[in-house]
């Protein structure tokens, strides 16, 4: 390990890759009803010692939430400092601000705070209720609806291409299984971040919160087109399959974790920021 924040980093992709997993796994075996986060994090409380194995999970997706700032801050993964580079650290930026609710419910359950009160699509609707009070409200939430739709596309592009390859080296032996697994991981969250996206979007033009909706919300929205009952099952093992590509990661992944000297840099281009 290059040091401790990359094992944090490895450990936050292996906790997101337990609550896809799990999540997946709800949503395929729960006879048509969408899962959400919070049921996963219960469903790991509810193993044998379940709320070491549910802290282990906090303080990995804690690490997931810094290693994405480091990402999108830091510029951890140096990437070119174009219109492509800039999306894609803004995207880093967002993943960490939406893991640190995730986070912080796997935290208080673990302690024995009990489960979120709202549910996953409620939360959604409660975040964007706050967004649309503001001035332009209703033009921030179509933008993060846009943005959304637009890095749903990116990833599922990602995923069928095989671009995700750039940073993970993969085992040669296991490599057509594995790119199999990943790229179906990819394009099924992918594609239900743009549903998620549309929601928002619609939302936006009606000004009305209850429109928003997150993940399970999606599911429910596949499992109502015409031939639902297999784009669910889909879906679902789409989920399962995430939860194992963001294993990989943690496992293969290269990880150029930043050090001090990095931060100092950082800190010495924001004016009033002493170094």
């Amino acid at each position: 390990m290059h040091n401790k924040f990359e094992l944090l980093a490895r450990w936050g992709y292996a906790a997101r890759g337990i609550v896809y997993a799990v999540l997946g796994a709800l949503a395929l075996w729960g006879a048509g009803t969408a899962a959400t986060t919070e049921d996963a994090l219960t469903t790991v409380l509810a193993q044998p010692f379940g709320r070491i194995l549910l802290g282990l999970v906090a303080i990995g997706l804690v690490g997931h939430v810094l290693w994405r700032l480091a990402q999108g801050v830091l510029n951890a993964d140096h990437v070119k400092n174009d219109a492509k580079g800039v999306v894609g650290r803004l995207a880093s930026v967002g993943s960490a601000v939406v893991n640190v609710a995730l986070a912080f419910t796997a935290a208080s359950m673990a302690l024995g705070n009990g489960a979120a009160s709202a549910s996953s699509s409620g939360g959604e609707s409660e975040a964007t209720a706050s967004v649309l009070q503001l001035p332009l409200g209703n033009v921030l939430v179509g933008i993060a609806g846009l943005g959304l739709i637009v890095g749903g596309l990116i990833q599922v592009w990602r995923g069928l291409s095989g671009d995700y390859q750039k940073r993970i080296v993969l085992p040669s032996q296991h490599r057509a299984a594995v790119h199999a697994v990943c790229a179906t991981g990819l394009s099924a969250r992918g594609v239900l971040l743009a549903v998620t996206g549309g929601f928002l979007i619609y939302a936006a033009i009606t000004v009305d919160p209850d429109q928003a909706g997150g993940l399970s919300d999606a599911l429910d929205w596949v499992h109502a087109l015409p031939f639902g009952n297999m784009l669910y099952t889909l879906a679902a093992v789409g989920l399962m399959a995430f939860g194992a590509y963001s294993i990989i990661q943690a496992r293969y992944r290269q990880v150029d974790a930043p050090d001090t000297g990095d931060i100092r840099r950082t800190a010495s281009r924001i004016p009033g920021i002493p170094t």
